[in-house]
């Protein structure tokens, strides 16, 4: 049978919320992909060129730290991972989760929460850094989408 999980990254709350309504419309485990050191609202502050958040979107090699992992990723056969936009694509703690399990032969679809951005080359990235894995187009899920308009995203989103 099978199985699937949302995973997601949030730094603010939003994406979580949206995470947490899709994994309980499809029925579906959750993850949250937290930081060993949590961000602070200083490191998240985008306009500072000092600031965690920017320097870590300046260097492609960097990989936060995560706190916790999945217990049984290879019980799960899709995968939904969610994230805030950042600099047009997945935040590095993202890539530090696609780069701590093997994907082979599972189904990706990245999520995301943005204040004004589309999903940009995150896709295309994340299929970069999961060669073994398919990864589709996914799309943005703002506002406060109900569990059934979820549920349709999902079905929609897989079908693509």
């Amino acid at each position: 049978m099978a199985k699937t999980l949302v995973a997601y990254f949030s730094a603010s709350g939003v994406t979580a919320k949206v995470a947490e309504d899709l994994a309980a419309a499809l029925g579906a485990d959750s993850f949250e992909i937290a930081p060993e050191q949590p961000y602070t609202n200083a490191d998240l502050n985008w306009r500072d060129k000092t600031s965690r958040t920017t320097i870590e979107m300046n260097d492609e090699a960097c990989r936060p730290e995560i706190a916790g992992e999945v217990a049984d990723m290879a019980a799960y056969d899709t995968v939904f991972v969610g994230f805030p936009v950042w600099w047009y694509v997945e935040p590095r703690i993202i890539d530090t989760f696609l780069e701590a399990y093997d994907f082979s032969g599972k189904t990706i679809v990245p999520f995301a929460t943005s204040g004004g951005s589309g999903l940009g080359q995150a896709p295309q990235r994340m299929q970069t850094i999961a060669p073994g894995a398919k990864v589709l187009q996914g799309g943005l899920l703002n506002g406060r989408p109900s569990q059934a308009e979820l549920a349709q995203w999902a079905e929609r989103a897989l079908e693509a």
